[in-house]
């Protein structure tokens, strides 16, 4: 029989590669977007045109974690086996802006949506995203599944919120719910406004001559960075066992955003200190200093670990901007 998984962000970074990921394990893919006045598609669209099998296994439906009843009435027409929640103002630095918005979604976001599992199909299996931001003034180092919670950011405190709604409603309810507490993963399509992304898009410019300087904040903070499809298996298999629990996903490294920005311009062949500027407006009004995880529960118990390492994932993405800057630049060269 066909699994069906209802996927909240997919057409994020993350619920993309998710996405890929379940279709070629054979199950059908839901998807929960926002109605907007443009196409917010585009991390997916390739799954319609390159993978003709598999696109009439993707489905997509107008939702939102703001509005209960439409989540409801998505469940209730879908019946999923498996439920991922990845949807989320997932911006650390935007969540010190917008931070009524970010609880909203991140925190009230995920109650409306396991209400409305808990109404319609309890026995789901559910995985709720939830973050290393909520360990943030760590009390230990590495940081595992039982170092204590100090957020330093609206998006971290609700973070924080969903774990515990998803503890307490398995506890409370018996229900299948699994915490992924997954460190900073990144890739290609990663947005353009998180800082490694906006490294290797800027580099990849500058080395082209499309741009000339780079603005950045805090060049000392240090996160354990990985490569988001191998993150996404990790979800899956806490779906997969016999009991829910909650894991930390990461790779055990810890790398500045320095040393991210130096093996970028290395790798491109470019000298930062001749195009990196430090910006003040982009300093958190509180910053996490070190985030390092001990993923040796998800190693032993789902038998998950990493497939590449920070220099795997600074070419990766490097390689796939440069190619994206090749393409603006003819089409500029061609408009003049």
């Amino acid at each position: 029989m066909t699994k069906r998984a209802l996927i909240t962000g997919i057409t994020g970074q993350d619920g993309s590669y998710l996405a890929e990921f379940l279709l070629e394990k054979g199950y059908e893919v839901h998807g929960i977007v926002r109605r907007s006045s443009g196409f917010t598609t585009a991390r997916i669209d390739h799954i319609c045109v390159d993978r003709h099998d598999q696109a009439a296994k993707l489905f997509l439906h107008y939702g939102d974690l703001l509005d209960g009843t439409a989540l409801r009435n998505v469940i209730g027409k879908v019946e999923p086996d498996e439920v991922y929640n990845l949807a989320a103002q997932s911006h650390v630095r935007v969540s010190f802006d917008q931070p009524v918005y970010t609880a909203d979604v991140c925190a009230l976001g995920s109650l409306r949506l396991l209400e409305a599992l808990r109404d319609r199909i309890p026995e789901v299996r559910y995985y709720q995203a939830s973050s290393s931001e909520m360990f943030g003034l760590v009390s230990e180092t590495p940081q595992r599944e039982t170092t204590p919670f100090h957020p330093r950011s609206p998006y971290g405190c609700a973070k924080v919120f969903a774990f515990w709604q998803t503890v307490n409603y398995r506890e409370a309810y018996g229900m299948f719910g699994c915490n992924g507490i997954l460190f900073n993963h990144e890739s290609p399509r990663r947005g353009e406004t998180f800082v490694t992304r906006k490294i290797t898009r800027a580099a990849t410019r500058i080395k082209l001559g499309l741009q000339d300087k780079l603005y950045l904040g805090n060049l000392d903070s240090k996160r354990d960075w990985g490569y988001a499809p191998d993150f996404v298996e990790a979800m899956w298999l806490m779906l997969q066992q016999d009991e829910p629990d909650d894991y930390v996903i990461g790779t055990g490294e810890t790398h500045s955003v320095r040393e991210f920005l130096e093996q970028v311009f290395a790798y491109l062949g470019l000298d930062s200190d001749k195009h990196v500027e430090i910006d003040p407006r982009y300093y958190r009004p509180t910053e996490v200093d070190i985030l390092l995880a001990d993923a040796s529960k998800a190693r032993e118990k789902l038998g998950w670990r990493p497939r590449h390492r920070f220099a795997d994932l600074v070419r990766v993405m490097a390689d796939a901007d440069m190619k994206l800057a090749e393409r603006e630049r003819m089409t500029a060269d061609y408009g003049h």
